[in-house]
């Protein structure tokens, strides 16, 4: 009987592992079809290195613990697959861990790097001719993925951000007469603004916090931004601003990346927010405050989006029915029937439509002055952030799960460590 493999990748979600609870627990729905799911240790590097997981050790109350938990139970990785002859002998191993374990179905969780991912190898194997049905399971808070209304992830995000500057804004409201005048959160997305934007749900209106946003969209004008940050403070009493890690200038480069790269060429972000601070505090002279959201925006299981983790189990249980199917080298999409009440239902794209793409926030959802966001970006918004998904507590803090897993046993000789 044919089995499966999953994977998870990149940088995680609150919800990724809802995902992966989709996948294990449809898949035991469907025992005569598929035998085993496996699951990749540390993602695509499981299947090089032939270290996988038989998910079938697993108890229904793991199972159920494992929805509600953050990280990724599996092990997640930045593992970029080369090109040449390097990358020819990673896809050729690949695609021998598969037929030495009779694995038809590559299920990869991930964003568009992993979209590229999962082609590849479904092209490999085709090459070959060896059965293999390639399926990507959406996943980042980024929320840039093209072909899909939103991206498992994103409405956890969302929702954390948006909670974490209605919350400072409340405390900026007392202190602002003698203390902090002006408060910077610095969140992350590379090259598109949507957790940014995000942010705007906080208040009903632009008196409310945020009060301005700077977006990777729009390319800063530092003598505008502080003319912005005046009339805020001086209106208001004080300002908050939502900065995104990829902000750029108005030359189109990165305000703040490092020269180091990760797995997949991307420069390394952060630190735009204290720079934005330290701008308004020399031209100001405005006490400010910083804060950076950081990996609490991206592992806060505690404050998930109902709707986000339910959009991401169903990715999962999308995934194998697509598999099961005949599908192949396809992206498991969400798609929007209504604004209100909001409906959405999976769908099946094209994924040579979608590697290596990027979504960025479009023109219509943002303001005129490019400082906040339009009703159009607060009604697609606002429905992903809808609902709680607490998970259990114990002694005060909440309790997840910690999987203790084996690998099953090699069938091929190992490679090199990476």
């Amino acid at each position: 009987m044919p089995n499966a493999f999953y994977a998870q990748s990149g940088g995680v979600t609150a919800v990724i592992n809802a995902t992966a609870a989709g996948v294990i627990e449809t898949a035991a729905r469907h025992r005569t079809q598929i035998g085993t799911v496996y699951a990749g240790r540390n993602g695509i590097l499981g299947a090089l290195d032939e270290a996988l997981y038989d998910t079938r050790q697993l108890t229904a109350d793991a199972l159920g613990a494992l929805r509600q938990s953050p990280g990724a139970a599996f092990g997640s990785c930045r593992y970029r697959i080369p090109q040449g002859d390097a990358g020819d002998r990673d896809l050729q191993r690949i695609v021998d861990v598969f037929a030495a374990h009779d694995i038809r179905y590559c299920l990869y969780n991930g964003g568009g790097d992993s979209a590229d991912t999962c082609l590849r190898i479904a092209r490999v194997a085709e090459a070959r001719g060896l059965p293999l049905q390639a399926i990507h399971l959406p996943k980042t808070i980024d929320n840039d993925l093209p072909l899909t209304d939103c991206c498992p992830g994103f409405g956890s995000a969302a929702k954390f951000v948006a909670t974490a500057v209605k919350e400072v804004g409340y405390d900026l409201a007392a202190m602002q007469r003698n203390s902090t005048r002006v408060f910077v959160l610095e969140v992350l997305g590379r090259k598109a603004g949507w957790t940014t934007a995000a942010a705007a749900l906080a208040g009903d209106d632009r008196s409310q916090p945020p009060h301005l946003l700077l977006m990777p969209e729009r390319p800063l004008r530092p003598d505008r931004l502080m003319d912005a940050i005046r009339h805020c403070e001086q209106t208001y009493g004080y300002c908050v601003l939502v900065v995104s890690e990829g902000l750029r200038d108005q030359e189109g480069r990165l305000m703040a990346a490092s020269t180091s790269r990760d797995a997949f060429g991307h420069p390394q972000l952060g630190g735009v927010g204290q720079r934005i601070a330290a701008d308004i505090r020399q031209a100001l002279g405005l006490k400010t405050h910083v804060a950076v959201a950081d990996y609490l925006m991206r592992s806060a299981a505690h404050h998930v989006s109902a709707t986000d983790q339910a959009q991401a189990y169903a990715v999962g249980e999308a995934g194998i029915e697509a598999a099961l199917d005949g599908a192949s080298n396809i992206m498991i999409s969400l798609e929007r029937r209504s604004d209100e009440p909001y409906v959405w239902q999976t769908g099946r794209r094209p994924l040579d439509a979608i590697a290596n793409c990027e979504r960025p926030l479009p023109e219509a959802y943002i303001s005129e002055d490019g400082w906040h966001i339009t009703d159009a970006c607060r009604r697609y918004l606002q429905p992903l952030i809808q609902g709680e998904a607490p998970p259990p507590y114990a002694n005060g803090l909440p309790r997840y799960v910690k999987l203790r897993l084996q690998c099953t046993p090699r069938r091929l000789p190992a490679v090199p460590p990476r």
